[in-house]
């Protein structure tokens, strides 16, 4: 791969700092042992952001964004900031690059590592060898439809409006991801999800997505589910689902669900992607854990920077096609949690407690082996 490619880092607050720091070893690992090196460029933020600029994301950063080839961002928020006006809250920054670039498609894999079978709370073989990916419709839906708002009624009572919408092209653009993940995957088994039984929106998604498998995938397998049954079944059957495909508020909802199988937050990653360039090839993407900015323990060394490495091979595999060394970074880390560190998130009976640094350290240590 070619040097030159931007890579833009994004901490955040909290516990987004550590995990990006272990982040940077490996990337600079990568770099003398296999050849994989970026342009890295370094900005703020949510909290860190808003404290020196005042605004969560700046419009310096957003257009760093646009022109990197990927973005890797840690996490924001933390309770001094949870006062300010809506527009200026940590979390504002991560809506605002989303939109500005277009990141339509959200990746949430839920897989369970051998090693960490016993941290889900489900039994062992309900989980055990779980891999699923669930697809976030993330740009638009009831989280962005309009009108919306809050609006005094004339008895003096109030009103909440959110409106659900979607269109052909928005369902169109994102199921075609999903089919596509779905062929390169063993299983290539899609589960649509929505509330046909109860909503127009549910209606024209399964319609849309039943058209575009018809016309373009008929070699994946595709099946329908609502989506209050697809939460039942993910805790009672995981293993029948390979790739989730759903909207916005659905898919927020199922992709916590899922995650909760794997036994924590900690260690789960995720992509958002948009659009092919028509010209390189290449989709804007940003890629971060799951988890939060955790600020009760940031600072502390308690963090769990698994997810935050396992979104780096996202980031290898998707918008670098370089699946082997996103393998090489998830083999690292299985072995090492088969060797029994733990950070605090995901500590057992019989296993080593470790910090961020020294969990950071061991999975480089593995990268070590695998490579020699």
């Amino acid at each position: 791969m070619q040097k030159n490619k931007k890579l833009l880092l994004l901490p955040g607050d909290g516990i987004g700092k550590e995990v990006m720091n272990e982040v940077r070893r490996v990337v600079d690992w990568f770099a003398k042992r296999r050849a994989v090196a970026f342009d890295i460029e370094e900005d703020l933020v949510g909290g860190a952001s808003y404290e020196a600029h005042g605004t969560p994301v700046t419009d310096a950063v957003v257009e760093k964004a646009l022109n990197a080839d990927a973005v890797l961002f840690g996490a924001v928020g933390g309770p001094q900031w949870e006062t300010l006006p809506f527009a200026d809250r940590p979390e504002r920054g991560l809506l605002r690059l989303r939109k500005e670039l277009d990141l339509f498609a959200n990746l949430r894999p839920a897989v369970v590592f051998d090693a960490m079978v016993e941290s889900s709370t489900l039994k062992p073989e309900i989980v055990r060898g779980l891999d699923i990916m669930i697809i976030r419709e993330l740009t638009g839906g009831i989280y962005f439809g309009e009108p919306r708002g809050i609006e005094e009624l004339p008895d003096g009572t109030r009103r909440g409006i959110n409106t659900e919408v979607y269109t052909t092209p928005e369902i169109e653009r994102v199921g075609r991801v999903a089919f596509v993940l779905a062929g390169k995957r063993k299983d290539g088994h899609v589960h649509s999800v929505e509330k046909a039984n109860v909503m127009e929106s549910g209606v024209l998604w399964r319609e849309e997505i039943q058209a575009l498998h018809d016309s373009d995938f008929q070699d994946i397998r595709l099946e329908h589910m609502y989506a209050d049954n697809a939460a039942m079944q993910l805790v009672r059957n995981p293993h029948q689902f390979d790739v989730i495909i759903t909207g916005n508020l659905f898919g927020d909802i199922l992709s916590d669900i899922a995650a909760m199988l794997t036994g924590s937050l900690g260690m789960l990653p995720s992509a958002s992607l948009g659009a092919k360039d028509p010209v390189t090839g290449m989709r804007r993407a940003l890629y971060e854990p799951v988890h939060g900015s955790a600020p009760d323990i940031a600072g502390q060394g308690k963090a769990n920077p698994i997810a935050m490495l396992l979104s780096y091979a996202m980031m290898l595999r998707y918008s670098f096609d370089l699946p082997e060394d996103a393998d090489l970074i998830e083999k690292a880390v299985s072995e090492v949690l088969a060797g029994g560190l733990r950070t605090l998130d995901v500590m057992q009976k019989g296993m080593a407690r470790v910090s961020t640094g020294v969990m950071g350290e061991a999975i480089i240590r593995e990268l070590d082996k695998l490579s020699a």
